[in-house]
């Protein structure tokens, strides 16, 4: 038999390595490759020859793996397009006799496994790239759910509510913005309102959000500018997502022209911005700030035991898919509810490259006041359940990264 190689690339997730424990414990068993390598630092690292040998973990290095946040691997945002890239990783796979690439991440991780998948086809090599899911931005398409979105929606909700009592506590003029990451896609912002503390929601902040094409000037609004909350009752508490627009369609938060390695837009600040808008209009004297951004995606104190299980079992279900040779540039994906299939099914990763799915606008409530009842019920299922982790001195138990050893 030969081997297969697994990686993660993209933003941390508090999940992403409970799919990396399902790839290794299928393979355990049921093996359908000699040896499960690990590539350090995503498509980067592998590049380098940059391996880690996972197929012997324990069952209990396996436990505490799959609770693991972050990314145990390593990660990387590499846009992988040169012609010497697609040779060298086949080097890569031959030198270390792979036949199979796992590749976890979002949507530029899929358009990776569909341009590997096709180049190797074009030149009639064995080689198969299959992709597993992983964003807490929720956007990727042709699935219900992404893994690692439940989780940090979990984190925001509690961190929502506990900093909701803590704002009403005084009895001071100032309002409270919280700011989630989630990009432009608006998911994990409006996961917020669940909790039923959220006044107005910055999915729509002056801006196009979701995939709204309403354009609305930020200093026109009736529903920021005069802050309609805290004339009703002398507070107002707002969630804005980084990727937050103005109505122009630039980002609020862009950091100038900086640009991660996929040249997308490097977000944060929008609460920031948003804070000083509403202190220089005269709306109140005091604005309290409070940025999630990776504490809501790297956490596992929050973690979704819904989401735990789902990107575990996707892990086995693309080793078991694997087995078939002809099972190649496809991606496991989640469906709603469960099926005879466990409620998972499968994709090609060329329809999810580089695609965004937005928050359906048709949710936001009226004045950007909440989100309707149907996106209450979509979300709700998604955040059930909290696992039982292993913990010492008080702490869960995590694995030190193989990127680090």
């Amino acid at each position: 038999m030969a081997n297969c190689l697994v990686a993660q690339s993209g933003g941390p997730t508090a999940v992403i390595n409970a799919s990396l424990a399902g790839v290794i414990r299928a393979n355990q068993l049921n093996p359908l490759y000699d040896r499960v390598l690990g590539g350090l630092h995503g498509i980067e690292g592998t590049l380098a020859g940059s391996l880690f040998d996972l197929t012997d973990l324990s069952g209990r290095e396996i436990e505490v793996l799959k609770q693991t946040p972050s990314c145990a691997l390593g990660t990387c945002r590499y846009k992988f397009s040169d012609e010497a890239d697609f040779r060298r990783l086949i080097d890569v796979m031959d030198e270390n006799d792979i036949s199979t690439m796992f590749y976890i991440g979002g949507n530029g991780s899929m358009s990776t496994v569909a341009a590997m998948t096709a180049w190797a086809a074009e030149r009639n090599l064995d080689k198969r790239f299959i992709g597993i899911p992983k964003t807490v931005d929720n956007d990727l398409g042709l699935m219900d759910h992404c893994p690692g979105f439940a989780s940090a929606a979990k984190v925001a909700c509690e961190i929502t509510h506990a900093t909701r009592m803590d704002y009403d506590a005084y009895t001071r003029p100032e309002v409270f913005v919280l700011e989630t990451m989630g990009r432009d896609a608006g998911w994990l912002a409006a996961s917020t309102c669940l909790t039923g503390d959220v006044d107005l929601l910055g999915d729509s902040l002056g801006v196009l959000f979701g995939d709204s094409t309403e354009v609305v000037n930020l200093y026109a609004s009736d529903a920021y500018m005069e802050m309609a909350k805290m004339e009703q009752q002398g507070s107002c508490y707002v969630v804005v997502s980084e990727g937050a627009r103005w109505y122009d369609g630039t980002y609020l938060s862009a950091n100038g022209k900086a640009a991660d390695g996929l040249g997308h837009a490097m977000l944060g600040g929008a609460a920031g911005r948003l804070k000083s808008m509403i202190v220089e209009a005269g709306i109140v004297p005091r604005c309290v700030v409070q940025d999630l951004s990776r504490v809501a995606r790297s956490s596992n104190f929050a973690m979704s035991l819904v989401d735990l299980e789902e990107s575990y079992d996707l892990g086995v279900s693309a080793h078991m898919r694997s087995a078939k040779p002809e099972f190649t540039g496809q991606v496991v994906g989640i469906r709603r509810g469960r099926g005879v299939d466990g409620g998972y099914n499968t994709c090609p990763a060329a329809d999810l490259a580089n695609f965004v799915r937005p928050f359906p606008s048709e949710w936001i409530l009226p004045n950007y006041q909440g989100v309707s009842d149907e996106a209450l019920d979509y979300f709700r299922p998604l955040i059930q359940g909290e696992p039982k982790l292993i913990c010492e001195n008080g702490i869960p138990v995590t694995m030190r990264p193989f990127n680090r050893r």
